[in-house]
């Protein structure tokens, strides 16, 4: 465990350097931890570190977090380790996260190094790029599938206001729909009839805010072919940015993520149509992620070290080692350990996982608190 904090802080000691400094502690940690650099001052590893249980609780950083973000950037401000953040939230866009983990945490965040859960929605712009579609979730969704590239993109508020009825409960609540997304769609979506246009795909971006209506709705674009108050039809594709059950946020005990929405979902729609719901989830664990998360840590080497960016040395530029730091042992240390060589686990007590000892179903690598990776230099 604390041989991890020395491969956060140090890129280029000597096994033997750290076996002396490390006196007294297991030497198995100190071995599994330490990387030689894969060129001069280039590190042979990488990080990928979970957000939420891990670096922050709600919007407050947890305790030992900023220390050990700052370590992996020089006196100067410029990266000296390799890391992003590999986190099934979202409901923003990446360069948004991004700024506000950099004041959150006092360094420079770029965009490249927030992978969100429907950051893999961009390969999908293709297939969808002129099809009606429906963005679902807190934040900003809408806006989000936007910037990816959707051409008409309607988040699940606006959608369902242009549908008198189609929410029973309206009446009965007391908040509004916020203005923003609908802005939005008046300035970059071309015209078009949702009465008359079937809704080609559903895309669930962040946690859903309103399950009631949320649920109704989707069931009725899901099971009309994509056009509600209509016979049944063939069910559109959904999509799940994430499938977490469980996430850690700022109240004590976990709280109920996409994963329970798709359940819920799931289980409300096979009981009204003639047929199982169809989906698509991303997100830890899938191996897809953390396969993406290894090529974008290799462009951010390569943006680190542009100088020495020859074809033979971007093939060397593959990593002894890339470590998932997390809080959720089904989805953080599930999905490196899925994922492969050259994934290692860290799972740390401060989230999700509260145990004393290594989860049992899903064990990582080492278990620790973050504050505990913070070792002198």
């Amino acid at each position: 465990m604390r041989g991890f904090g020395f491969a956060l802080v140090r890129t280029a000691r000597s096994r033997a350097e750290l076996q002396t400094a490390q006196r007294g502690r297991p030497s198995d940690l100190a071995q599994r931890f330490s990387h030689s650099a894969a060129g001069p001052g280039r590190p042979s590893f990488g990080i990928a570190f979970d957000i939420d249980g891990v670096i922050l609780r709600g919007r407050s950083p947890i305790g030992g977090a900023q220390r050990a973000i700052r370590r992996l950037y020089s006196e100067d401000g410029t990266l000296k380790i390799p890391f992003l953040f590999l986190t099934n939230g979202g409901g923003v866009p990446e360069h948004r996260r991004a700024l506000e983990l950099s004041q959150l945490l006092g360094v420079d965040i770029s965009p490249t190094q927030v992978v969100l859960g429907h950051s893999p929605y961009r390969e999908l712009v293709n297939r969808f790029e002129d099809d009606l579609i429906v963005a679902v979730g807190k934040g900003e969704p809408a806006i989000v599938m936007s910037e990816y590239g959707f051409r008409k993109v309607l988040s699940i508020d606006e959608y369902a206001s242009y549908f008198k009825d189609i929410d029973p409960l309206a009446p009965f609540k007391t908040w509004k729909v916020g203005q923003t997304e609908s802005y939005l769609s008046a300035k970059v979506h071309p015209s078009y009839d949702v009465y008359s246009e079937r809704v080609k795909g559903v895309f669930v971006v962040s946690d859903p805010v309103d399950w009631g209506r949320d649920l109704q709705v989707l069931c009725d674009i899901l099971s009309t072919g994509g056009l509600p108050g209509t016979e049944k039809g063939d069910q559109p594709p959904l999509y799940f940015a994430a499938d977490d059950l469980e996430y850690q946020a700022a109240f004590p005990s976990e709280r109920l993520g996409m994963g329970a929405f798709r359940i819920a979902l799931e289980s409300i729609f096979n009981q009204i149509s003639y047929h199982p719901l169809k989906y698509t989830s991303y997100g830890k664990p899938n191996p897809f992620v953390f396969k993406n998360a290894a090529k974008i840590l290799e462009k951010l080497v390569m943006s680190m070290y542009p100088d020495s960016q020859t074809l033979k040395e971007v093939n060397e530029c593959q990593f002894s080692a890339i470590y998932m730091v997390g809080d959720n042992p089904k989805v953080d240390i599930n999905g490196a350990s899925k994922a492969g060589h050259p994934w290692s686990s860290v799972l740390t007590r401060t989230g999700v996982f509260r145990g004393k000892d290594n989860d049992p179903q899903f064990p990582a690598d080492v278990v620790c608190l973050i504050s505990e990776c913070i070792v002198p230099l």
